[in-house]
C-alpha cells in the first residue's frame, strides 16, 4: 500500500498564445477545471498503474471538494482518510503558454493537513508499503510524518516541490529525495554530480525530457528520457514520482524504477492535463519494448 500524504488542489487552466506583459490585457484560447495538487496527482499515477493507494488530505465543502474527492474514488484510491473542512479547497491557476507552464498555488483546505489529520489516520499509516510526501501542506506536519515513518521504519519518497518550503535536515530522514534540476540548484547548488555522489541511491535528479540521474554507490547512473512531442507537461513531475513509488513497491531496482518513471513521464505529457494523461501500467510496459 502507498500512502499519499499531500495536497489536493482543482487546477483552473488558461491557455493563450501570447503570453501577457504587465498590465497587458490578452485574448485566451482554453479555460478549464482540472483535478489537481500535487498529492492527488501522484496518489492517481501510482494507482492508475496498479498500486493499491490511499490519500491522507483535506478537501473544503464545496463543490470543487466534492468533485475532487469523487474523482479520486473514482480512481479507485482510498479516499476514507480525507478531511472536510471550512476552509475551500485549494486551487493551482495554470497559465499554459508554448508548451510550459507557470502556476500559482492557493492552499486553502491543504493547510488543514495537520499532525491531529495524521494521527487519526495512525493504523492506515502502519500498513504502508511507502509513504510520499510533496511540500503543499504544513511544514511542522512533514516534519511530523518524517519522524514518526522514522519510528515506524516505513521508507519515505519525498518530493521537494515547491521547493522554497524544504530543510535541508530532512533529507537524512527520507529514503528517496525527487527534486527537478532547477529544485537541486535552488537547494544544493549548481553542480548536481556533487550532490548525487553525497547521496548515493537517495538523490533522484529529474532532467525533464533529457531522463533522470542518481548515483548508484559506485557511479553516476543517467536514465535517458524518451523523446517525445508534449502537448502539457503540467503532470511530468508528479507522474515519475508516482511512477517511481509504483516500480519500487513493485521490486524494481532503482534504476529500473527511474527508467520506469521516466517513460510513464513521456506518456502522460502528450495529453492535456496534470492527470489526463497519465498512463496504464500496459502503456509505460509497451512503450519500453520499444526501446529494446
Amino acid at each position: 500500500m502507498i500512502t499519499v500524504i499531500g495536497s489536493i488542489n482543482m487546477d483552473i487552466v488558461v491557455k493563450t498564445d501570447i503570453f501577457p506583459k504587465q498590465g497587458e490585457t490578452v485574448l485566451g484560447n482554453l479555460f478549464t477545471t482540472i483535478p489537481g495538487g500535487k498529492g492527488a496527482n501522484q496518489a492517481v499515477a501510482a494507482a492508475r498503474l496498479g498500486s493499491p493507494v490511499q490519500m491522507i488530505g483535506a478537501v473544503g465543502e464545496d463543490s470543487f471538494g466534492k468533485e475532487l474527492y469523487s474523482n479520486l474514488k473514482n480512481e479507485n484510491i482510498d479516499v476514507e482518510a480525507i478531511a472536510k473542512t471550512t476552509n475551500s479547497t485549494g486551487i493551482a491557476n495554470i497559465l499554459l503558454h508554448d508548451s510550459d507552464n507557470r502556476i500559482i498555488v492557493v492552499p486553502g483546505a491543504n493547510f488543514d493537513v495537520t499532525k491531529e489529520v495524521v494521527d487519526a489516520n495512525l493504523e492506515r499509516i502502519k500498513k504502508s508499503s511507502l509513504v510520499m510526501i510533496q511540500l503543499e501542506i504544513p511544514v511542522e506536519t512533514i516534519e511530523y510524518v518524517l519522524d514518526l515513518c522514522q519510528q515506524l521504519n516505513i521508507p519515505v519518497l519525498l518530493n521537494p516541490a515547491p521547493a522554497g518550503n524544504f530543510k535541508k535536515e530532512w533529507i537524512e530522514k527520507v529514503t528517496y529525495l525527487t527534486p527537478n534540476e532547477t529544485e537541486c540548484e535552488y537547494l544544493f547548488g549548481a553542480d548536481v554530480e556533487a550532490i548525487l555522489s553525497k547521496y548515493p541511491n537517495k538523490m533522484i535528479v529529474t532532467l525533464g525530457g533529457d531522463g533522470a540521474a542518481f548515483h548508484n554507490g559506485e557511479k553516476i547512473v543517467k536514465i535517458t528520457g524518451y523523446k517525445t512531442t508534449p502537448v502539457d507537461t503540467t503532470g511530468a513531475g508528479d507522474t515519475f514520482n508516482g511512477a517511481f513509488a509504483h516500480a519500487i513497491i513493485s521490486g524494481y531496482s532503482i534504476d529500473k524504477a527511474v527508467q520506469f518513471a521516466n517513460i510513464a513521464a513521456s506518456l502522460s505529457v502528450e495529453k492535456f492535463g496534470a492527470q489526463g494523461g497519465m498512463p496504464s501500467n500496459e502503456a509505460v510496459l509497451a512503450r519500453m519494448e520499444e526501446l529494446k
